[in-house]
C-alpha cells in the first residue's frame, strides 16, 4: 500500500469515520475512497488533494523516496 493511501486510512479511522461518512463529508464518492485507500495507482490528483485537505494536507511533487 502506497504512503497516501495508509495515511488517508489512518487518519480517517482517527477521526471514527467510516468510509462511506468520509465519502460524505470530504465530497468525494466511496468507490474513489475505496480505491484511493487500497492503493489504486491510477487517482485523480485533485480528488486525491479534496481527500487530504479533510486533514489539512496536500499531496506536491516531490523526491521519490526509496523504501
Amino acid at each position: 500500500m502506497n504512503k497516501i493511501a495508509t495515511y488517508v486510512k489512518a487518519e480517517r479511522k482517527k477521526a471514527g469515520l467510516t468510509q462511506e461518512e468520509f465519502a460524505v463529508r470530504s465530497g468525494l464518492g466511496l468507490r474513489f475512497v475505496r480505491e484511493l485507500e487500497q492503493g489504486k495507482e491510477t487517482v485523480r490528483l485533485d480528488k486525491v488533494n479534496q481527500a487530504l485537505a479533510m486533514f489539512g494536507k496536500e499531496a506536491v511533487p516531490g523526491r521519490i523516496e526509496e523504501d
